[in-house]
Order: structure tokens, then sequence, then C-alpha cells
């Protein structure tokens, strides 16, 4: 499940506060603010890693060129 949270403000700075808020809660920002068609602002961020991805032993051998 991919986790993903947005801001919706009525103005650019609103809208940027709202991001570096969620910066200081750990999340890292995906898409900066955007002024949408509808006269909206949003931005989107994801939850910051904390682990990195498990590596598969099932590779098998590289081959080499």
């Amino acid at each position: 499940m991919a986790i993903r949270v947005g801001v919706q403000a009525d103005s650019e700075d609103e809208c940027a506060e709202g991001l570096a808020q969620l910066v200081d809660a750990g999340f890292v920002p995906v898409m900066l603010p955007r002024f949408l068609t509808d006269g909206r602002w949003m931005a989107r961020a994801v939850p910051a890693r904390t682990t990195k991805a498990p590596v598969r032993e099932d590779r098998g051998p590289g081959v080499s060129g």
C-alpha cells in the first residue's frame, strides 16, 4: 500500500506552510505547491523511508560480459 498525503489551500503561501509542516513531521515532498485549474493550490508528500528495501537472495550468479 502506498501512503500519500496532500495539502489543499487557498493560496500558495498557505500550501507551502502546510507542506513545511508535513516535512517537519517526517514526510518528503513529491509535488511542490501547484495552482490547479479549479482555483486551488495543492502539494503532496510521502513518508520518508527509514529502512532500505530488502535484498533478494535468490537472484543467482551474475553473468559476466
